[in-house]
């Protein structure tokens, strides 16, 4: 007997015919013609099955998004915990953090593809051992799904089964971030029962949960020949477009899926609440005057817009009823003043909040203020620091102007949109004072008109003696050292 070694299985006095066919002829190598021998099929076995990694839900608001930039590559190994890709959400650039161990087999859905729909399969892993390079790739069907009965269903609780969920920090954070318990997830999607993030972010999202602190994918790639064709087509299609802008008398911008959600926040909040304004001028000469001091003492990098937070921090303590947030259709008052600040970036308005304002002195006030800034330009905020708040100020003094009225962010009550100082004589026609106009916007069904004059009124009072703004010279000396 003759042992002969094939691709696809080994088996003492086999043979096969020259042709590839997957068919194994069991027989005597010497003398044994070919009719004589028994046929066995074998179904192919060059693929493995690899775990579908699907474009998760990054914040209760997202429906879809971009991938900004793959930080693994086909190849490398993951560990959970790890971040696997950037992605740009209706909010801001968010990072995905892997659930499971594995390795990255396949990209499905290549950088800088625009509106993949949440749960959209963008990439495949396997265990740890086996061959990526042969991982098989689902055929994504374009083919509309059946209906189903759109009957309510109860959630199915998770069913123990002895093991030790495994949770990866992404979910873990967001499980504490609101409340929640591993046992009040139904049905996980992860492997072995495990809880994914996205689990949890559908599971808020449907029962319309706040966080508990108070203080069309692109097709798979194709051979060689397909991926040349297709770029040759899509340099072609840039070519035609460019020639077309050219000709054309005006210039089309796409709206970035960011600036879509604004556009659609802003329309249900002018039309669903009823928005009453009211103007107050306050005097600025003292503020900046302490402003100065302070530069003198050393500590320079207090601006006049973290005054204002502050302000409006000390305000809101004294005139509580303003620190009102709208919540499962109640109006609730939350014990802690977290202060929302507009920032402008690149890809539209964003609201990182200052949590605890009302128990913060003005350079921590400042600090904080200066690295949300700077990450929400950068896209680098994550969900709860601009998701929530019970304030929002928006700040345009810095642009030149003077005066402006803002809309409500809901489910916010009220929102002060402060302009630039200028100078106007009042008392002395030899010295001119320096004045801001700020104008609050607030929802008529949760702040009273009388509510309304007596922040405002104690708002102004605070930026013209503005010592309560500043702490003990014992704590200020401390955050120095």
């Amino acid at each position: 007997m003759r042992l002969l070694l094939f691709p696809r299985i080994l088996l003492p006095g086999c043979f096969a015919s020259s042709q590839y066919s997957g068919h194994v002829i069991l027989g005597s190598a010497a003398g044994q013609s070919r009719r004589h021998g028994r046929c066995l099929h074998l179904s192919p076995i060059w693929n493995v099955k690899g775990m579908e990694i699907k474009m998760p839900s990054l914040s209760p608001t997202m429906a879809e998004g971009t991938i900004v930039k793959w930080l693994k590559q086909e190849g490398d190994p993951l560990t959970a915990g790890e971040v696997l890709c950037d992605i740009q959400t209706d909010k801001a650039v968010m990072s995905m953090e892997t659930e499971e161990e594995g390795i990255l087999a396949k990209i499905i859905v290549p950088e800088n593809t625009k509106d993949v729909k949440v749960g959209t399969l963008i990439a495949l892993m396997v265990e740890e051992g086996e061959d990526w390079k042969s991982v098989e790739v689902p055929t994504i069907s374009t083919s509309k799904p059946p209906e189903t009965s759109t009957a309510a269903t109860p959630d199915k609780p998770v069913v123990p089964t002895g093991r030790k969920i495994m949770l990866g920090p992404g979910t873990r954070n967001l499980l504490d971030r609101y409340g929640l318990e591993p046992s009040k997830i139904p049905e996980p999607t992860g492997k072995f029962g495990n809880i994914l993030r996205e689990d949890v972010l559908k599971y808020i999202e449907k029962n319309k949960l706040e966080p508990i602190s108070l203080a069309d994918s692109a097709p798979p790639p194709g051979p060689p020949a397909m991926k040349e064709a297709a770029k040759h087509v899509a340099s072609e299609a840039k070519k035609a477009e460019a020639k077309a802008q050219k000709s054309a008398p005006f210039v089309d911008i796409e709206l970035t899926s960011m600036r879509k959600t604004i556009a659609r926040r802003l329309s249900e909040s002018k039309q669903g609440i009823p928005h009453a304004y009211s103007v107050v001028t306050c005097q600025l000469d003292a503020v900046m005057k302490l402003r100065q001091q302070m530069k003198d003492e050393g500590i320079d990098f207090v601006s006049i817009n973290d005054f204002i937070v502050k302000a409006i921090a000390e305000s809101l303590k004294r005139v509580p009823q303003l620190n009102c947030v709208w919540e499962k259709g109640e109006l609730t008052y939350p014990r802690a003043i977290d202060v929302s600040v507009a920032v402008a970036t690149p890809a539209g308005l964003i609201t990182p909040i200052v949590k605890g304002a009302g128990l913060k002195s003005l350079p921590e006030i400042a600090k904080n203020v200066k690295d949300l800034a700077g990450r929400a330009r950068a896209g680098k905020l994550k969900p709860d620091e601009f998701l929530g708040g019970t304030f929002t100020l928006s700040n345009l003094g810095m642009f030149g102007i003077y005066e402006f009225s803002a809309i409500i962010n809901p489910p916010q009550c009220a929102i002060l949109a402060v302009g630039g100082g200028r100078k106007e004589f009042i008392d002395d026609l030899e010295n001119p004072t320096t004045m801001m106009s700020a104008q609050l916007s607030y929802d008529a069904r949760a702040v009273t008109e009388e509510e309304a004059a007596m922040f405002l009124a104690t708002f102004s009072e605070t930026l013209r003696y503005p010592s309560l703004l500043i702490t003990s010279s014992r704590r200020l000396s401390a955050f120095l050292e």
